[in-house]
């Protein structure tokens, strides 16, 4: 069922959609639920690399979630958005060094430090160490801007994905959400939305067209990913 108003949503969140001229019936009532009722929230660390505009759009629809709640920004680029994100909504964030973004035990430390239940990838370009994928099976998220297995892989990311789309004159994209293995863009696809490209399109329009879709079902998929973690702790 689609949701044909903005009632109900975070005022916060509702802002980033208007912001980015996002139509009411794009969103999807079946992950606005607020979750099975639990003592503690499922704690979440968001990885980004870049301006974080997910990261934002992840953060302000979970603002006035008490059955979720995101903990920690983390970034290797220094000049990330998720740093004055971090700031202007009160979570902290943390820089992390060449050496620590394959260091996995530093982040296994890190993650245990903020209790985090659930990782969640939105525009981080480094590869997730083997001991972080192994000690967080099924719980690290990524969203990949194409129709994996298409157009995935290392060297497959940002702008590169949709110039590769329309350089092969491709009529149908879209974006992926799966699990993180040990493999670039090879874990188990949880969702996938499709975006047509319409004719005359260069890459930086199919990729605004993309981001906006990737604002509008990630948070909800988290959501979804959140509800399943939290009926687990009930069972």
């Amino acid at each position: 069922m689609l949701y044909y108003g903005y009632d109900g949503f975070p005022k916060s969140f509702v802002k980033v959609l208007k912001t980015l001229n996002i139509r009411e019936s794009c969103v999807d009532l079946r992950f606005m639920n607020a979750g099975p009722s639990h003592t503690l929230p499922i704690r979440i660390a968001i990885f980004a690399s870049g301006g974080g505009s997910n990261a934002s759009a992840i953060c302000h629809y979970f603002a006035q979630n008490e059955s979720v709640e995101v903990v920690l920004l983390v970034s290797n680029k220094e000049t990330s958005g998720v740093f004055e994100l971090g700031k202007d909504m009160d979570i902290p964030s943390v820089f992390i060094t060449k050496d620590q973004v394959k260091d996995g035990p530093y982040l296994l430390a890190l993650m245990d430090r903020y209790k985090v239940d659930l990782i969640v990838l939105a525009g981080y370009l480094r590869h997730i160490p083997d001991p972080l994928v192994h000690a967080f099976p099924h719980r690290i998220l990524n969203i990949h801007p194409s129709l994996l297995p298409a157009y995935g892989g290392k060297g497959m990311y940002g702008l590169h994905v949709h110039e590769a789309v329309v350089a092969n004159g491709e009529s149908l994209s879209g974006l992926t959400i799966h699990y993180v293995s040990e493999i670039y863009d090879e874990g188990e696809i949880i969702f996938q939305a499709h975006q047509k490209v319409e004719a005359g399109w260069g890459a930086k329009e199919l990729q605004q067209a993309v981001l906006k879709l990737e604002h509008i079902y990630y948070p909800q998929v988290i959501q979804d990913i959140c509800e399943s973690l939290a009926s687990q702790r009930v069972e």
